[in-house]
């Protein structure tokens, strides 16, 4: 039996596209593929709460 270890953001209010476990745990929350990802960091930051309104489809983006 392997162990699989998940590697949660230090910051989870912070995308930080530097790191790949980090990446690859937000591709996972968000249910997108990492160009989607980068993209939507490119448009409106590395705000979580921001890209997470982006990639759902929300008109509305709240400012934090």
């Amino acid at each position: 039996m392997s162990l699989a270890f998940v590697t949660i953001p230090a910051q989870r209010n912070v995308i930080e596209l530097d790191n790949p476990r980090e990446v690859s745990w937000w591709i996972k929350r968000f249910g997108c593929n990492e160009q989607q990802l980068r993209e939507a960091v490119a448009e409106v930051g590395p705000s979580a709460a921001k890209v997470e309104q982006l990639l759902d489809g929300s008109d509305v983006i709240l400012t934090v």
